[in-house]
Parts: C-alpha cells; structure tokens; sequence
C-alpha cells in the first residue's frame, strides 16, 4: 500500500493479550482486530506502547505480527511498532517484519538510554537503510527521554524510506514546524489522543490512538469530522471524549487503556509485569469515568463508517 494515499485516519495502537499465565493470547488478539476493522477504524498499530512491544520476545512479535497480516488481509494497513535497544537489533526486527509483509514500521528512538540527536539519528538511518518498508518516526519525549525535534526530523528527510512522523509531544506548533521546514515530505500523524482535535485542525493527517480500542467509532468519527472541518459537530464528541481521552496521555496508559476494554467487553486488563494491575483507587476513578462516558454516550453523525456490528 502506498504511505500517501493509505496512511490516514485512526489506527488504534492495539493491545497484546494475555491468557492468565501471561502467556500471549493470539486468539483474543485476533478477536480484538477482527473487532476494530469491523468498526470501521483506518489502519492498525501492533506491538506498538500500548501493545506492550518492550515486554514481548521477538518470537512472540513476529506472530502478533503474522497473525495481524493474515486476519487484515490488505484491507487496511498494519504497522509494526519497532522499540529495540540498539540499531542492528533494530535492523534485524525490520528485515523479519518486511519478509512477514507488514505495511510499514513506527520507530522509535533506541531504549537503552536518552541518546544525543545525532545518535538518534544515526538510529533512525540505520534501521531504514536496512529495508525498504516505509518507516512512521515515533517521538514521545515524556515517556522515552529522547526528544526528535522538528530540526531533526529535517535532517533525515534525504532518507526515502521515512515517510511519516507521529508527534506525541504534545506541542501541537511542531505539526507548523516540521511543515514549514520541509513542505509536505513526512505524512503527519498525532500520536497524543487528548490533542487530536488540535492536530488535526493543525495538519495531521493520521491519528495512532491509545483509546480507541475502547471507542473506535467515536474515535473514527471524530477524526473524520475534524478532517471535514464539521467542527460545530465535532465539538461535542470531543467534550464527551476528553476524560478518555486524558488517559492516553498518563505513565499508565497501557493498563487504563486495557482496563476500559475490560469494562466495556473488548479484552481483559492482563499486562506483564513490571506493569503490575491498578489498585483499588485507580480502578474506581476509571469505573466513574467510564460509567459516565457509557451514559452519556453521544449519537454519531454520519461519517461514512460501515454499520455497527
């Protein structure tokens, strides 16, 4: 699939399931999948954060992977997320995922530490160098410490391969920035659920979500209608969404996130240590919170979403 023209839209960063012996759950990984394309949602991120990549072996992410290929069956794109420590494991994991026929790679900075720039960008060369799958630059500098600016990103716009950048700083001018400096040479995508309406609004032409898997038609419908420019009927959707939507932005997102499935039926909370379950507190704050959105839950606006299953 060509990035250009596929690239866009909500792709839900989907959540690795367990079974109670924290061995992976293919098959409730699929179920899940199945259930967000039949949503209706744009394309699919695996093993990405949320997905608990830096907790898995690469065996088991090579079958998260090859499962994800062969249920979507080039009906959307599927990514790889891509968290190795170092820049020939990095190239390793990015030739295994191309041969497995992933439709490209989110990349993160390497893990083992907050590298200079030009470590960073070394990396990021590295890893593209070593396949031709179109490569999603991933900067999250609260959760990862390594910071890719929009200079940065400019400097690797030589690189064919680099096609897009997910920003989850949550410094929306930097969608302008990276703009300005090289046009329309990276596809933008957000990667901060609580400034979606902002980025979009700002240029982003894709969102990765973290609450989505929860609500994937609220979350589809809302990036259509900030795309459309229907901000009169976006707004409301965006009040109602924003106490979820604040829980992607938490260190913890990934059990909140699979909390919320758990309450609303998508999947269980199971993560493998050293994220450990939330306690009691947590819990009741994300019960209200949820309680309330599933109340209040908002009637969506036509958008072009295939029927609700």
């Amino acid at each position: 699939m060509d990035p250009r023209t596929s690239w866009k839209g909500v792709f839900p960063a989907v959540t690795t399931q367990f079974r109670e012996d924290f061995s992976v759950d293919l098959d409730a990984t699929k179920k899940v999948v199945e259930a967000l394309v039949a949503d209706g949602v744009s394309g699919l991120v695996m093993c990405g954060t949320v997905g608990e990549n830096c907790s898995l072996s690469h065996a088991e992410k090579f079958s998260l992977l090859e499962m994800a290929v062969s249920t979507v069956a080039g009906r959307l794109p599927v990514i790889s997320g891509l968290a190795e420590y170092t820049s020939a494991l990095g190239s390793t994991y990015a030739r295994e995922a191309n041969r497995i026929g992933v439709d490209g790679l989110m990349v993160m900075p390497a893990m083992v530490y907050p590298a200079k720039p030009r470590e960073t960008l070394d990396h990021f060369s590295t890893i593209a160098r070593a396949t031709d799958t179109p490569i999603m630059i991933y900067n999250n500098p609260p959760s990862y410490r390594t910071d890719v600016t929009p200079t940065m990103l400019a400097a690797l716009a030589e690189i064919d391969t680099i096609v897009a950048f997910k920003d989850s700083s949550g410094d929306t001018r930097r969608i302008v920035d990276v703009r300005n400096m090289t046009g329309d040479r990276f596809i933008p995508f957000c990667g901060l659920d609580d400034v979606v309406l902002e980025s979009v609004a700002l240029g982003c032409v894709g969102w990765v979500s973290g609450m989505s898997n929860v609500f994937p038609r609220e979350g589809e419908t809302l990036f259509r209608l900030i795309r459309d420019r229907r901000f009169d009927e976006a707004m409301p959707i965006y009040d109602w969404f924003m106490p979820i939507l604040h829980l992607d932005a938490r260190s913890d997102l990934v059990q909140a996130i699979k909390y919320c499935e758990k309450l609303i039926g998508r999947g269980t909370d199971r993560t493998r240590a050293p994220r450990l379950p939330l306690d009691a507190a947590e819990k009741a704050e994300l019960d209200a919170v949820m309680k309330k959105a599933l109340a209040e839950r908002p009637a969506l606006p036509e958008v072009g979403l295939p029927l609700a299953a």
